[in-house]
């Protein structure tokens, strides 16, 4: 039996689910593991989740606390998932830019595809930076699956693998009126998030 792996790219994702659904509520990221799992009828053997802390800085407002205690909510969420490894990586004193994320994923996602023979592979992201690495996999006589947020889309990845959209409204559809070819996931944003009080 085959084994299934699900590679994030974590800081995508909370960016992606921040701007859809603000610093008062959060994704459920356990419940969204499970939803994905019941419609695609998967169950992923390893969930790789990569992703990086917003730094503490000595002046911070109102709102950057309200972001910091989301991401930290959000992560302690994810964390408490089944079979769920999460790689940190850090961010630059001095630009801020996040390091060693996109590259580790890369690398495992590769690593993994290649040194297993007999696992399906699927990744999470909206990023195309990915998809030289997904068409190594697909060499490798693998059909890798993309899952992306509706406003975190990986549009090229249509062109080449199955593409999953996980969307909770229809407005995102006017933004890609010429994507076609792929499959839509709607979520309920009242069964998916988690007020903060």
């Amino acid at each position: 039996m085959k084994k299934t792996y699900l590679f994030i790219d974590g800081t995508n994702l909370y960016a992606g689910q921040y701007e859809l659904f603000g610093p008062k509520a959060y994704l459920n990221f356990i419940k969204l593991i499970q939803t994905i799992e019941k419609n695609l009828s998967i169950s992923f053997t390893k969930i790789f989740f990569y992703a990086s802390y917003t730094p503490k800085t000595e002046k911070q407002s109102k709102k950057i606390n309200l972001s910091l205690k989301n991401e930290s909510l959000f992560y302690k969420n994810v964390k408490q998932t089944k079979n769920l490894i999460f790689f940190t990586g850090y961010r630059s004193k001095t630009s801020g830019k996040e390091k060693e994320v996109d590259v580790k994923l890369t690398a495992d996602l590769v690593y993994e595809s290649l040194t297993n023979k007999d696992i399906n592979v699927y990744l999470f992201s909206g990023d195309a930076d990915f998809l030289q690495a997904l068409i190594k996999v697909k060499s490798d006589n693998k059909k890798p699956v993309v899952i992306s947020l509706q406003n975190r889309i990986m549009y090229k990845a249509v062109y080449f693998f199955k593409l999953i959209i996980i969307s909770f409204d229809t407005l995102w559809k006017e933004k890609f009126k010429k994507l076609y070819g792929y499959k839509e996931l709607r979520m309920l944003k009242k069964d998916i998030i988690v007020p903060i009080k």
